[in-house]
């Protein structure tokens, strides 16, 4: 990464760019991005270790960077972390909306708090830090917001229906966003993005038979062939945001199903409808369990599926997705 330039005197002060969910995966590498583009950084997410780490990071690689714990579902601790940034900046020109989860099982493992969980930090989060950072942005006429949302906003795919839900509500958000701001010279994209290597399934939550749907969702977030390298990713979402491009779609996968749920939406349900029938049964009464997706990887002692995720797994060591701890699955020997 490039060094930062030190300021001489008159020289503009450097942008301030704020991530949501800056301290790992996507959300890392879009802060690391901008740092080579000579901003500086205000990250925040809802775990001060995940946090501090992601800190020593973007220092090591010359970033200016402030961290700040902050849950986005929480609109008064997003306006108290956006007043911290003000205060310690003076300014704020970007703004990603990034801070994610996902439950992955069927509709029987959900519960209602799955959905309002998934709703509060996808869906109203990015409501809840652009509003708190509007007026600034609309004082100074200028800036850039930029919004993670996903294909799964596009498209319903099953076994994620709390992130599909709360991904739908962050699409129609941006759009009608950048409609409302259209003139102002405050630009909003909506990047929507198809699955990436990010190591995010070992902290993603599984659900019903947890084991089974972390082998699917595990290897899909991990083969070449279906999911893009995020060091890509991340260079691709910055420069579109930062041009103020309408929208990012990434991955050949997410744009040929976007397409296709637009030009043919009845085929396309009945398609998902099959896609259905080969993921994991719901499990039988009172045997449904969660696990986040290290240890469901533990609990599927399985060679090939960790071949098969090899690659989801350097990823979760270079994006801070471990915990600082080694939680790979272990399969038995023998």
């Amino acid at each position: 990464m490039s060094e930062r330039r030190d300021l001489r005197d008159g020289d503009p002060p450097e942008p301030v760019a704020l991530v949501t969910g800056g301290s790992r995966g996507l959300g890392l590498l879009l802060a690391r991005e901008l740092a080579i583009r000579g901003m500086r950084l205000v990250i925040c997410a809802r775990s001060s270790d995940d946090l501090a780490r992601a800190c020593e990071d973007l220092r090591e690689r010359g970033a200016e960077v402030v961290a700040l714990p902050c849950d986005v579902s929480d609109s008064a601790a997003v306006q108290k972390m956006v007043g911290e940034a003000l205060t310690h900046f003076g300014r704020i020109d970007v703004v990603v909306n990034n801070a994610g989860i996902i439950q992955v099982g069927p509709l029987d493992a959900m519960t209602v708090e799955d959905f309002h969980s998934a709703l509060g930090v996808m869906c109203l989060g990015p409501v809840h830090v652009t509003l708190a950072v509007l007026p600034h942005l609309r004082r100074r006429g200028s800036g850039h917001v930029i919004n993670i949302t996903s294909i799964g906003g596009k498209i319903a795919a099953p076994h994620i229906l709390p992130y599909a839900c709360a991904k739908f509500g962050a699409v129609g958000f941006s759009e009608g966003l950048r409609a409302e701001l259209a003139g102002t010279g405050i630009t909003v994209t909506t990047v929507v993005p198809g699955l990436m290597r990010t190591g995010s399934h070992l902290r993603a939550e599984f659900k019903g038979n947890a084991a089974r749907e972390y082998a699917w969702f595990g290897a899909g977030a991990s083969l070449p062939l279906v999911s893009m390298d995020a060091e890509r990713a991340a260079r691709r979402i910055i420069a579109g945001g930062l041009s103020g491009k309408p929208e990012v779609t990434l991955t050949p996968v997410a744009v040929a199903a976007a397409r296709m749920v637009g030009l043919a939406p009845a085929p396309t349900t009945r398609l998902l409808g099959f896609v259905n029938r080969l993921l994991p049964k719901p499990p039988r009464h009172g045997t449904s369990r969660s696990a986040p997706g290290w240890k469901a990887g533990r609990d599927l002692q399985s060679r090939l599926h960790e071949i098969l995720t090899a690659a989801g797994h350097r990823a979760a060591k270079q994006f801070n997705q471990t915990n600082g701890r080694d939680q790979f699955p272990r399969p038995r020997e023998g």
